[in-house]
């Protein structure tokens, strides 16, 4: 017998002893201890190090309903022709939904105008993000993302044990000269949110052609169009014909935005026959449910309806930007349903202090770590809209107690 076995067995029997004593005052003093020797389940340390997802506020101290305006959720809400879906599916819950969601890979395709093959579906684009970085990087790889942007991504590549190397933003968006000069030959995938979040800026599509033809073949480059919906610019595309021309392309999509689905959790996700087969052959089975399969296919089918939406969200997205503008503050230029506003620095008219003081009157929207001068607001309905610059003009003038 090794001496490494018999060492192994006598630490094992000690350890055995010692938790039958453990509850005895005496060896309460010495928990961390105990916890170590007695081999306590211990997660990896880059899982223990991470910092969780942050939500925006739904809820506002005081006032029973607020106006919600920091998750760029639809003002708009869903197509009628989704909720009826959802009402009708609710009998048949008790079913497992299809596996392959093929109807609703059937719809996408249709609509856009893609190959069905090349489109996997997840419990919204967050999953479909998750199990690329889960499938293409590990432990000694680098994933690279703009510095400001998705705060989800930091932990999805955190919690596979990878390293993130953030690039700074050039004009509130992914510098991709920046993104170029980080590649290394430990770069596995290149994270890309266009538009951004939370900037709400966007990268032109002939950026993006010169982002991909920059990068080794290698290398992942995933193009997430969470906020593709939202986009007016004649010079943006989400990335489809160059996830048919590449085998290293990825682009994610959600029905959380424009669709109006959040509640519901759906997205999806188009690439080449191989990325689609590494991802379906691990990704939880069943994993968008009956209701959600069935709105979403009514959702996308209701062009019509989402066009409507886009045009509302535009139209009120310019008018806020206008309005903020007129009273002084500083806009990022905006392609989504939100837009991105800069504060002073000084006291009293800080965002930390108007961030306070919309809350106060029943306004939430988002402060963001990343960007402290900044709030990010989500275009409402009108009469929200109206409401919200009322306040923080009154705020900006000095006498906010006076708004309404």
């Amino acid at each position: 017998m090794s001496i490494a076995l018999k060492l192994t067995r006598k630490i094992r029997k000690v350890s055995f002893a010692f938790r039958g004593v453990a509850h005895y005052p005496f060896f309460q003093c010495f928990p961390v201890f105990l916890e170590d020797f007695m081999g306590a389940p211990k997660a990896h340390d880059w899982i223990l190090d991470l910092k969780a997802y942050v939500p925006g506020k739904a809820k506002a101290e005081g006032v029973r309903n607020p106006v919600k305006l920091s998750a760029n959720e639809s003002a708009f809400g869903p197509s009628p022709k989704a909720v009826e879906a959802i009402k009708a599916s609710a009998a048949g819950v008790v079913r497992y939904p299809d596996p392959a969601s093929h109807d609703l890979i059937a719809a996408i395709a249709d609509v856009h105008g893609l190959k069905a093959e090349g489109i996997v579906c997840g419990t919204g684009s967050g999953e479909l993000l998750g199990l690329l970085i889960q499938s293409y990087a590990g432990p000694g790889d680098e994933v690279i993302v703009a510095e400001v942007s998705f705060s989800l991504y930091p932990i999805q590549v955190q919690a596979v044990g990878a390293t993130l190397v953030p690039v700074p933003n050039k004009n509130w968006v992914a510098d991709v000269d920046g993104i170029l000069a980080a590649v290394t030959d430990k770069t596995k995938i290149v994270v890309v949110d266009n538009p951004n979040n939370p900037t709400g800026g966007y990268l032109p599509w002939s950026e993006i052609e010169r982002l991909h033809a920059g990068l080794p073949e290698h290398v992942l480059l995933v193009l997430d169009g969470a906020y593709a919906e939202c986009v007016t610019a004649g010079d943006f595309e989400a990335g489809e014909e160059l996830v048919e021309k590449a085998e290293n392309v990825a682009m994610t999509r959600t029905f959380s935005k424009l669709y109006a689905l959040a509640g519901l959790r759906v997205g999806w996700m188009y690439a080449s026959a191989g990325i689609i087969d590494v991802i379906n052959r691990w990704r939880l089975p069943f994993n968008v449910s009956n209701p959600c399969q069935a709105a979403a296919v009514e959702a996308v089918r209701d062009q019509a309806y989402l066009n409507e939406v886009v045009s509302f969200t535009a139209q009120w997205r310019d008018w806020l930007t206008a309005e903020l503008t007129a009273i002084g503050l500083d806009v990022i230029r905006s392609q989504t349903n939100f837009v991105t506003v800069a504060f002073p620095s000084e006291s009293p008219f800080t965002a930390s202090e108007c961030n306070a003081y919309l809350t106060k009157h029943g306004y939430i929207v988002r402060a963001l770590s990343v960007m402290p001068d900044h709030l990010r607001i989500t275009v409402g309905t009108e009469t929200q809209n109206r409401g919200l610059i009322s306040l923080i003009r009154g705020f900006m003038n000095g006498s906010p107690d006076e708004a309404n």
